[in-house]
């Protein structure tokens, strides 16, 4: 073990005595793994910081925003209001297909895969 190592074990060690760590949150639940299978190694830890974020990256955005203006179209009654919907939801539709024919992603199994999972969410 390096030195920084030794002191942040001591640091812990420290803490865990003086009781300092024994009100935390989710103490004695199992912890959630991430399964990041789906995306590619080098993407993972900019994922992973994104969702920690909140912010989707602007391929999932966008599905996400096609998801909710699908489900105004289906409930809107002004027609007027209805055409507009559906202008903004086709020009969403060709920016993911810009998006994903640039990245070339659009027919990998990780892509699909990890497409189905976040269109499952979202719904």
């Amino acid at each position: 073990m390096d030195f920084v190592t030794m002191m942040a074990e001591e640091k812990i060690r420290e803490a865990i005595q003086r009781g300092e760590l024994d009100d935390l949150p989710g103490k004695g639940k199992p912890l959630v793994m991430e399964d990041l299978s789906g995306i590619p190694e080098d993407l993972r830890a900019g994922y992973m910081i994104l969702k920690n974020a909140g912010i989707l990256p602007e391929e999932l955005q966008a599905q996400k925003d096609m998801v909710t203006l699908k489900s105004l179209i289906e409930c809107c009654h002004d027609e007027e209001q209805r055409q507009a919907l559906k202008k903004e939801y086709n020009e969403k539709t060709l920016r993911f297909s810009l998006l994903m024919e640039k990245r070339k992603q659009t027919h990998s199994g990780p892509y699909q895969f990890y497409q189905d999972k976040m269109l499952d969410r979202f719904r």
